[in-house]
């Protein structure tokens, strides 16, 4: 346990942060995995719809520090490549 009221704060403010963080990473894997459903699916024109509302998102936390940038990047290019490869 923290002794010091810095380090009480600290821990506080790294609880939020935290819930928060999880929060936004949940987001995240809900739209990849609709993406990945609507690929599986075979439905082309579902998953570049889900895939578009997607891509946002991935950026959007790859920018905020949730994931790394390669990690954005990777997502995007494999479902990407997914897409282009149904009939």
């Amino acid at each position: 346990m923290a002794n010091s009221a810095q380090a009480r704060k600290r821990a506080r403010q790294a609880e939020k942060s935290r819930q928060h963080n999880t929060g936004l990473r949940s987001n995240l894997r809900t739209h990849i995995k609709n993406t990945v459903k609507a690929i599986e699916a075979g439905n082309k024109e579902d998953a570049q719809a889900a895939y578009t509302a997607a891509v946002p998102v991935i950026d959007s936390m790859a920018h905020k520090g949730i994931i790394h940038a390669n990690k954005a990047a990777r997502h995007k290019s494999r479902l990407n490549a997914h897409i282009k490869t149904m009939a």
